[in-house]
């Protein structure tokens, strides 16, 4: 059954998650949580011919249940995040030659990046999950520009191998959360933090 607040208030936090990024934001956000990453196992699970959305919130339930069982109570926080251009899911880049064609395929095009959030009050709640959706415009970026992003490194570990937070200037917000496209839809995870009693500040207990 669903939790009230009240059940669900004083219950820590636990961020389920091995992104910088997602800590970052969690913490400049104010919240109390502590982090348990998922195994690695926990982070796959990509299935072609699946839509988009069903993907990304399958995936962070995955990842909540995961840590979950390692903890055995409390507020798990799943996330995962992907890029969908011209109806393809673009996940994290295997290496950097990856990471340079899914540049090649983003630049002078609209695409999507769409993130699932599971939030579980484990044992004795239901699991939420919820998805988010933004929208970028890539600039018709050249190969020199490519490349010189790629040799930052700061493509590694990111969803269509690129980080909105780099303030890159070939990259235009359409629509949507700017803080989706880092990897974390504050606004909507607020929404259901509030549901359970959680709000900034406040520790639990």
């Amino acid at each position: 059954m669903w939790k009230s607040p009240e059940d669900a208030a004083g219950r820590e936090l636990i961020l389920a998650s091995n992104s910088p990024r997602r800590r970052e934001l969690l913490a400049g956000a104010g919240y109390a949580f502590r982090v348990i990453p998922p195994d690695p196992a926990a982070e796959d699970g990509l299935c072609s011919g699946e839509p988009p959305v069903r993907t990304v919130v399958r995936l962070a339930r995955q990842k909540a249940e995961n840590v979950a069982k390692k903890v055995g109570s409390g507020l798990i926080l799943g996330c995962d995040t992907i890029v969908v251009c011209g109806g393809q899911l673009l996940g994290k880049p295997a290496d950097r030659d990856h990471a340079r064609r899914i540049l090649q395929l983003l630049r002078g095009q609209r695409h999507e990046v769409i993130s699932g959030l599971c939030l579980w009050d484990y044992p004795h709640g239901i699991a939420e999950v919820r998805a988010a959706v933004s929208v970028l415009q890539m600039h018709d970026i050249t190969d020199d520009a490519i490349d010189e992003y790629l040799a930052t490194g700061l493509w590694e570990g990111k969803a269509g191998a690129f980080g909105y937070q780099d303030r890159l200037d070939w990259l235009t917000l359409i629509e949507g959360s700017e803080s989706n496209v880092v990897g974390l839809p504050m606004e909507l995870l607020a929404e259901m933090l509030a549901r359970h009693g959680v709000i900034p500040g406040a520790s639990p207990g």
